[in-house]
């Protein structure tokens, strides 16, 4: 037989009244929150169009006609930076985990790996992006190797690789050391080897620690992509000069500067949002 349910829940008058006061604390601070960006917004319109030099720089920069002309040429090389970014990504990814775990490798006879690896981050973390991609890009096929590539694209991510490779394999490893060492002495009582602890206990918490980190470097990549027109392809900033030149109008830069903010706000909006779950998740555990 089964027992009669007891009362159900009620909020008390008070609760009730709480709740509506942050409710109209919120509607405030929204309201408050509005009319100031407004506020703000207008002044800012009216300080740049009420300048001195406002219509040289709107007949510069803002010209739609030039815009219309130039768009295609420059969506068309920006999908040449998304090409140069997505086939980059991956491959600094593998390559900057590769070199953390070579650092954390403790045996001496790992000494040279660690000792490379060492010197790989030092040395490509100092150079500048925009002189690496110099180096690689009229380095290489000045040595006139058998096989080395020459088309300026691969050059171009190769000199990408080797920058950012270098800035992700340091996020890896602070994230792997972020682990606490308890973590590891848990799985060698379970006799896993180090390999097995890496894989299965370490590096999930590491990667996962990281991402926020790693998707800022990753907005920085998709950026530094327009860097490859230093060595002639015709992406997204190439294909503004060309027009800027042949028009001697600014229009199409700022063409695809908005191609690339649209690009990017989406991923660090993206990235603020796993910053604060994360946030949340260790104020969660900490008062479990």
């Amino acid at each position: 037989m089964e027992e009669p349910a007891g009362p159900a829940w009620v909020k008390s008058d008070r609760q009730l009244r709480r709740e509506a006061e942050l409710r109209g604390r919120a509607r405030r601070s929204i309201s408050i929150a509005t009319a100031s960006t407004v506020l703000v917004a207008v002044l800012l319109v009216i300080l740049v169009t009420s300048s001195p030099g406002w219509p040289r720089v709107r007949e510069t920069f803002f010209d739609f006609g030039q815009l219309a002309e130039s768009f295609p040429d420059v969506l068309r090389g920006f999908l040449l930076n998304v090409k140069i970014f997505v086939i980059a990504e991956p491959i600094i990814l593998v390559l900057g985990l590769v070199v953390a775990l070579v650092r954390g490798l403790r045996s001496p006879v790992f000494f040279p790996l660690r000792a490379l690896a060492v010197f790989y981050t030092d040395v490509f973390r100092g150079i500048p992006t925009i002189l690496l991609i110099y180096l690689v890009g009229f380095g290489i096929p000045a040595l006139q190797l058998q096989g080395a590539p020459n088309d300026p694209v691969t050059l171009g991510i190769i000199a990408l690789v080797l920058s950012y490779g270098a800035y992700v394999a340091e996020v890896f490893r602070s994230g792997i050391e972020s682990v606490h060492p308890s973590q590891r002495s848990a799985a060698r009582s379970l006799a896993l080897s180090h390999g097995q602890t890496m894989r299965y206990v370490v590096v999930p918490q590491a990667v996962r620690r990281v991402v926020p980190p790693l998707l800022n470097d990753f907005a920085s990549l998709q950026k530094d992509s327009a860097l490859v027109a230093l060595l002639g392809p015709l992406e997204a900033l190439r294909q503004s000069s060309i027009h800027a030149a042949s028009s001697f109008n600014y229009t199409p830069y700022l063409c695809a500067a908005a191609l690339f903010i649209a690009l990017t706000v989406p991923m660090a909006r993206f990235t603020d949002h796993l910053a604060a779950r994360a946030a949340r998740r260790q104020m969660g555990a900490g008062h479990v």
